[in-house]
């Protein structure tokens, strides 16, 4: 894929040749600062999922000598981490950044810049973002402990690939500072909703904030009641799925509670849950949930499916269990013997509607904008692999 106005061949090169690389410098945690001073320190910990994270472990700095002053970044630099984790494909090694003087480079991590007349620091961001730099960044990886490996800079200078003039550099790198910068908006989106909900939640659930009934006057007061008292449950034994070789041609998704939610996609016909929805599914174990309103098979028997008694709302009653600061304590089962006998605060069943229904509302908003996102984000990774040869 080529935009028009561009049909030179491109010269593969390696990554040495092209770039300059500096690896960070060790600066002495002992003198490291706690609170925000005229440098932050970019650490391994800061880099996280293609993003920097300026709240993971900030450490500051303040006065910088003449050694150190060659490790202050610049707008447009590009940090790379020199240690990668098996498998975490999506994990992010590299961040992008996109201010003057603000930041210094820490040990294991290495700075990329751009040569003069060579390549420009927009291209280089979005090619050690590219899936190929990922396949070689693990090729050369070596040792390490667990899972985690390390790599050398001398090793990611050999790294070889293929460069178009500087012209049609800067046209790719304009054309993905845009789509990146529609994901920061995209992103900021869904942080200031996800901000909103958990407000407004905090305000009801805690009758700061009241409705009225049909008549403009108050609801009756709330009731204290326990969970076990406002929901039973089913064990999901005849939903088990027997085959786990998923595929996403197929249609029925198999469910856990926990931050993964949807395993997979299985094609069996039998043993779906697919009345009386909807429901919260409950990990036994680690007290995760989950609302599911569609139809779903389990995987694991340590999960409840759990429905509402007459008059209950289940929306409401999942969000009161979000709010609910419980402390896991060994491995053992926790609905039946603890758990089911939180105490949630219970308003009239219409009341409980109104309350539902407002959040409902912004739930539903958060993921329509999470799935324009994944779609942005679809669309970048598309034309990662396809304008870089």
């Amino acid at each position: 894929m080529r935009f028009q106005g561009f049909d030179d061949e491109w010269v593969e090169k390696r990554l040495g040749d092209v770039l300059e690389f500096k690896a960070g410098y060790a600066f002495s945690s002992n003198e490291m600062l706690r609170e925000r001073s005229t440098y932050q320190l970019i650490k391994m910990s800061n880099v996280y999922q293609s993003e920097l994270r300026l709240d993971r472990n900030p450490s500051f700095w303040n006065v910088v000598d003449a050694k150190q002053k060659e490790f202050i970044l610049k707008k447009g630099d590009t940090v790379l981490t020199l240690t990668g984790t098996v498998g975490k494909r999506d994990f992010g090694y590299s961040v992008h950044i996109k201010e003057d003087d603000k930041y210094l480079l820490n040990q294991r991590l290495v700075l990329l810049r751009e040569k003069e007349l060579e390549s420009i620091n927009e291209f280089i961001h979005q090619l050690v973002s590219n899936e190929k730099f990922l396949d070689d960044f693990f090729g050369v990886a070596k040792g390490g402990t667990g899972n985690q490996t390390n790599v050398g800079i001398e090793d990611v200078k050999k790294i070889s690939f293929s460069f178009p003039s500087v012209p049609e550099q800067k046209r790719i790198a304009d054309f993905f500072t845009l789509i990146d910068e529609r994901i920061a908006t995209q992103n900021k989106i869904i942080e200031n909703l996800e901000t909103l909900i958990k407000g407004l939640n905090e305000k009801l659930l805690t009758k700061k904030m009241r409705f009225k009934d049909e008549n403009s006057g108050n609801f009756p007061e709330w009731e204290e009641q326990e969970l076990g008292e406002v929901l039973y449950y089913e064990q999901p034994t005849k939903y088990l799925v027997n085959s786990t070789e998923y595929d996403d041609s197929y249609v029925i998704p198999v469910l856990t509670a926990g931050k993964t939610f949807i395993l997979g996609y299985s094609n069996e016909t039998h043993g779906i849950f697919s009345e009386n929805l909807p429901v919260i599914i409950f990990d036994d174990f680690t007290t995760a949930i989950k609302f599911v309103d569609f139809p779903f098979k389990a995987k694991s028997s340590a999960m409840k499916i759990l429905l509402p008694k007459k008059g209950v709302n289940i929306y409401y009653v999942f969000e009161a269990m979000k709010s609910i600061d419980y402390t896991i304590g060994g491995h053992e089962r926790h609905w039946i013997s603890k758990y089911s006998k939180i105490e949630i605060p219970l308003p009239c069943s219409e009341e409980q509607s109104k309350i539902a229904n407002s959040l409902t509302c912004i739930d539903e908003k958060i993921e329509t904008e999470k799935k324009i996102l994944a779609q942005y984000e679809a669309l970048k990774r598309y034309f990662l692999m396809n304008l870089f040869i």
